[in-house]
């Protein structure tokens, strides 16, 4: 009875080894990529943005916390303008002086010009006295060089007019300064981006160029991954692409390739592939569509890791047809399925 069992369990034994095997064999996946594809780890990546003020100064406010979502023209800090408004008064009152003295100029060069205007008057008189010999020629160059000193007179005049409306002009110059430093004090959002650190706090002095905030943006998620020099120079910009995100080993998301590295440099570390490395690799970006993260900006997760597909352009410059698999249209996904397709 011991014996019957004992080949019942060998058998058993055998028969389980030989499973294993033909399941490694035949059923269990090889990991390369079918004819007409390639793939490459990477991650899912987008970037990051640091918000600064031009100026040192204090921060007046900070209206965003990490992990909120703002999108273009949503104001992010708010610095201390107080002794910029004291110089934009300063400077309001300067234009306002400059002004006046313009009118002034104004004045005076009218003043000239009746000056000119008689003594020029005086002087054909004289002209015509002189012809009769009723005005000695004495006074008639007194008459002359009175008209030449009131053309001087106006001349000198219409200078000052000139030099005035140019003060108002570097005036109004240095209160537009201010004013544009008053408006870089408000801190805006230049695009759709989620903060990732807070990093200064309302009350704080912050230098020229110290960090406040910083963002990543969503107006370009991506994925880098490498390829070796046998597959790279097969793929085109701007040819379709899939992102498999580890998270969700089921889902493909749709992107584009937006760039393929002119050189090849030797392997990054960072570089896990499944065969044996190449020596050389070519670093390429797919971009996932604008439109595809704007519809599903608040499932967006930037540092996933995952693998992205690429098809391979053929001798004769034609392209394989994506698995079944890769091309359901994208209408019949549910929205939390964050816009993505079955894995091959």
């Amino acid at each position: 009875m011991s014996r019957k069992i004992s080949i019942t369990i060998v058998v058993a034994a055998l028969l389980g080894l030989l499973g294993f095997g033909a399941w490694t064999v035949l059923l269990k996946p090889s990991g390369l990529p079918p004819e007409g594809f390639a793939r490459g780890n990477g991650r899912i990546e987008a970037d990051q943005i640091d918000i600064s003020p031009r100026l040192a100064g204090r921060v007046a406010e900070i209206a965003v916390r990490e992990g909120d979502l703002v999108a273009a023209g949503d104001v992010l800090a708010v610095m201390d303008t107080a002794e910029l408004r004291a110089q934009l008064a300063r400077s309001d009152a300067a234009v306002a002086s400059a002004k006046a003295a313009v009118g002034v100029a104004t004045a005076h060069v009218a003043e000239a010009r009746a000056r000119l205007a008689l003594a020029q008057s005086e002087q054909v008189r004289a002209e015509t006295l002189s012809e009769r010999d009723v005005l000695s020629r004495a006074n008639l160059d007194i008459k002359r060089t009175e008209t030449q000193l009131a053309e001087a007179g106006l001349a000198a005049a219409e200078a000052t007019k000139i030099a005035q409306e140019r003060s108002v002009e570097a005036e109004a110059a240095a209160r537009a300064e201010i004013a544009a430093r008053i408006a870089d004090a408000t801190l805006f959002a230049a695009g759709p981006a989620r903060v990732l650190y807070r990093l200064a706090q309302p009350g704080e002095v912050i230098g020229s160029g110290g960090k406040i905030l910083t963002l990543v943006s969503l107006e370009n998620v991506y994925m880098e991954f490498f390829l070796p020099a046998t597959d790279a120079p097969k793929v085109r910009i701007g040819d379709d692409a899939r992102i498999v995100a580890d998270i969700m080993p089921d889902m493909a998301i749709p992107a584009t390739v937006a760039f393929v590295s002119p050189q090849a440099q030797f392997t990054p570390k960072q570089v896990e592939t499944q065969t044996e490395r190449e020596s050389l690799m070519f670093r390429i970006r797919v971009n996932i569509p604008p439109e595809l993260i704007a519809a599903r900006i608040d499932q967006v997760k930037t540092g996933v890791r995952g693998v992205t597909w690429v098809r391979l352009v053929a001798a004769d410059g034609s392209l394989p047809d994506w698995p079944d698999g890769l091309t359901p249209p994208l209408a019949t996904l549910p929205p939390a399925a964050a816009a993505t397709v079955t894995q091959p």
